[in-house]
């Protein structure tokens, strides 16, 4: 919408991330006035909230009116809080044309950030979103990657983050074996040998500046640890798993800009920590 904010430019500001896996009660009322503007009819609303919380309508509520609104909200305020993200999803693939398409995003994915919701809608898929610098490290590897001709590692990084997206659990074993996955492709990439990531940097400490070839190491250890090997009783937490996805993504972004570089990595300082 063209409004006096927008006009001039005001960015919306980022909060620290304060909700991922839950749904704040702000975002189940405020959800129906985020929509209205891009689709009219409250029938058609009502079918996207029923359809994505398996709700039936209320036969009795046949016409357009505050019964109908009221219904819509009442059905936003108790059902689990995923499907209010299934709802957001929902409204998007049934607007018809990419301007709409592009607008909704936005006010979504500024309502999060606002609201320090710990998801981002890409493309009308709702992600997992980190803090700022997780976020940017994560675009950044994501393009140095793919310049590079490294596509296997690029869409490890990306299954990483599918994993940490997922609802109503993050996948955090499967979050950490990615990442670590896309290391280890580039480091093989870089020293022309199919070894594991452990005994790679064991071989070719050089790769990376001493002593990190000790963190490569212990990143090693750590996915085969807790992200292959794992023990009844002792599970990585969400927060462990983030911090291995940032760290393998900001290694295989240094190694990639040295050995592999291009025009656009090259304007990219070497070392990113």
């Amino acid at each position: 919408m063209d409004v006096f904010s927008s006009r001039i430019g005001v960015a919306t500001e980022s909060v620290p991330i304060v909700t991922r896996y839950d749904v704040p009660v702000e975002l189940r009322d405020y959800l129906l006035l985020m929509v209205e503007p891009y689709i009219s009819s409250l029938k058609t609303i009502r079918a996207i909230v029923c359809s994505a919380t398996k709700t039936a309508p209320d036969r009795s509520n046949w016409g357009e009116n505050d019964f109908m609104r009221d219904e819509i909200i009442g059905v936003l305020e108790n059902c689990q809080w995923y499907y209010v993200y299934d709802v957001i999803e929902l409204v998007y693939t049934s607007l018809r044309d990419s301007i709409s398409k592009a607008g909704f995003e936005k006010d979504v994915n500024d309502y999060f950030v606002q609201k320090g919701i710990g998801w981002k809608m890409t493309n009308g898929v709702i992600e997992y979103r980190g803090d700022d610098a997780f976020e940017e490290k994560m675009a950044e590897s994501a393009i140095i990657l793919s310049e590079a001709g490294l596509d296997t590692s690029a869409n490890e990084l990306k299954e990483a983050l599918k994993d940490l997206s997922k609802k109503p659990e993050p996948e955090i074993t499967g979050a950490i074996q990615h990442s670590v996955a896309a290391l280890e492709c580039v480091a093989r990439e870089v020293t022309g040998t199919k070894s594991t990531l452990g005994q790679l940097i064991k071989d070719h400490p050089e790769i990376v500046p001493r002593p990190t070839d000790e963190i490569v190491s212990k990143i090693f250890g750590y996915a085969s640890e807790w992200g292959r090997h794992l023990r009844e009783g002792r599970n990585p937490n969400f927060e462990e798993a983030e911090l291995i996805v940032h760290l393998s993504a900001s290694f295989c972004s240094y190694l990639s800009k040295k050995h592999f570089p291009t025009s656009k990595t090259d304007e990219i300082e070497d070392f990113p920590f």
